[in-house]
């Protein structure tokens, strides 16, 4: 079977959306723009249904995903959606309301399994049958919370640890992400799908992972809202690894309240992950308040290569950081020699060894069930899996030698020293609470022929590395493309960057809905006179 056939199979339930007709109020839903908090708040008045909603997304998908823009944001949608909003409906009429989630259709990275009758495919055509039946924990949880599983987002192909040339956003299962401000820019970081489809309104909400930047990069650069959490509060379990030192599904949402929603179910213990047996449960929206920046100090990082517009944008939010009450206090990134390079040691050890575990737990039908089978896969597949870039780290991390390897703890210890002590430096000589930067710049163009290319500032590195908390908030439109600003706390500082985010989001009001361009919209100019 070729790779455009295989595609096919896995895209026909986008193509087709062979479901049941719609009785006629449900085709009236609305879901542009429309948050997470009014989804539920529909269904509380009995203005929608679950059903109604979940059919409302389905048809926008098939409408927009594939056709219209084509921001190929969504691998496949789940057969099994419809069966489980109506399920949720049933107990609504019943009286049983599991909170804030029931009946709300949520879209999942296609790194995280399910139980549903999907892939999961990490974008690869060596996991076209990796059909699991079972549900990661975080996955469980949700779905106890009452969400629908609405389907699988298209991500950079195994979360973009397979190549130092990749184009964000591609995969060979699910082709290019889109980004819907600007057709022909990236839609960034692994996470790429599930920035796209929430800015794009396929759902309120979606699951994204990020082992460093991709749940942040893509949250900004799609305008939204998005945590990476602190190492320890979410289950890795079933979702196909990178780095266990680094990897950790977080919430993607067009609000912070949203964020905190879903977080707030992600959220759990999971004996099989050791990392998570402190996590703690709470309700992450409850607190957020518009008062919570005031009285406090937040260090303010200017880093390196912003452009002008970008600095005046950071200023303005600085600004209504300081109408929010927040004291600020400039702070300067300490010097973090080899860093790079030790962080680079440790993901590409621990995705041998990581993914090494995780193949060897999926069905039989898939066949690739190491790291250098996956490698073998990929060069007989080449013209489908390889048309664009190559596997060099691939190739680099079969050749490591293990968690044993002293060069590999040595560049664990030095990675996770220099990231935690930076940060904590930062906030001890400001006498802070919180660090803010930007978090990226605007999105750059997607280029198949040289890759990624990306010299601006970008927030993820240090949190990644310490397993330290990052939230991204818009703070507006550069030459038409979002920028995001990021809050950054110490270890399950998530409650302090949700409560500084929201009052920050609440008064900057910052975001802009996507408006599907060809190109970005940088003004007159372009044409001379």
């Amino acid at each position: 079977m070729t790779g455009g056939s295989m595609r096919r199979i896995f895209l026909g339930f986008l193509l087709g959306l062979a479901l049941p007709a719609a009785p006629a109020f449900a085709r009236k839903v609305t879901v542009e723009e429309v948050s997470l908090e009014q989804v539920q708040a529909l269904m509380t008045a009995g203005k929608a249904s679950s059903v109604a909603l979940t059919r409302a997304y389905l048809d926008r998908i098939a409408a927009m995903d594939r056709k219209g823009p084509g921001l190929r944001s969504v691998i496949a949608v789940n057969p099994q959606a419809l069966a489980q909003a109506k399920a949720l409906d049933d107990e609504r009429r019943a009286g049983r309301i599991r909170g804030p989630l029931h009946g709300v259709p949520v879209l999942i990275k296609d790194n995280i399994e399910t139980a549903d009758a999907m892939a999961t495919t990490a974008g690869s055509l060596a996991l076209k049958d990796n059909i699991t039946r079972r549900d990661a924990p975080v996955v469980a949880r949700l779905r106890a919370a009452g969400a629908v599983i609405l389907g699988k987002t298209n991500l950079s192909e195994w979360a973009n640890i397979r190549s130092s040339h990749a184009m964000s956003g591609w995969s060979a299962v699910g082709g290019l992400v889109r980004n819907p401000y600007a057709i022909d820019r990236t839609a960034c970081g692994s996470s790429s799908g599930s920035g796209a489809a929430v800015a794009a309104s396929f759902a309120a909400a979606a699951v994204g992972t990020e082992t460093d930047g991709s749940v942040v990069c893509p949250s900004s650069i799609n305008g939204l809202v998005g945590l990476k959490p602190s190492i320890g509060l979410v289950s890795r379990t079933h979702v196909v690894p990178i780095s266990h030192s680094q990897d950790t599904p977080g919430p993607m949402a067009r609000s912070v309240r949203d964020v905190a929603i879903l977080f707030s179910a992600m959220v759990g213990a999971d004996p099989a992950d050791p990392a998570t047996a402190g996590a703690v449960l709470r309700d992450y929206a409850a607190g957020l308040s518009v008062s919570a920046l005031s009285g406090v100090r937040v260090a303010v990082l200017r880093p390196e290569g912003m452009s002008a517009d970008l600095v005046a944008r950071y200023d303005a939010a600085l600004a209504v950081l300081k109408t929010a009450g927040a004291v600020l206090v400039e702070v300067k990134a300490p010097k973090l020699d080899g860093i790079g390079d030790a962080e680079f040691m440790v993901l590409k050890t621990e995705l041998k060894t990581d993914l090494d575990a995780y193949l060897a737990t999926t069905p039989p039908a898939v066949t690739a069930r190491t790291l250098d089978q996956l490698i073998a896969f990929n060069r007989a597949h080449a013209a489908d899996e390889m048309p664009f870039f190559a596997q060099e780290i691939f190739e680099e991390a079969a050749k490591t030698r293990g968690l044993g390897d002293p060069a590999y703890k040595a560049a664990r210890t030095k990675s996770l020293r220099q990231a935690s002590e930076a940060i904590d430096g930062m906030l001890r000589s400001a006498g802070a609470a919180l660090l803010v930067e930007p978090t990226y710049a605007g999105a750059w163009l997607s280029d198949p022929v040289y890759g990624d290319q990306y010299n601006g500032p970008s927030s993820s590195e240090l949190p990644a590395i310490a397993g330290y908390p990052n939230l991204t908030v818009p703070m507006g439109l550069v030459k038409g493309l979002p920028v995001g600003l990021s809050f950054i706390a110490t270890k399950n500082g998530e409650a302090a960057v949700l409560g500084a985010g929201y009052a920050y989001e609440q008064r900057a009001q910052a975001r802009r809905a996507p408006r599907y361009l060809a190109q970005a919209d940088v003004g007159a100019g372009l044409e001379g006179r």
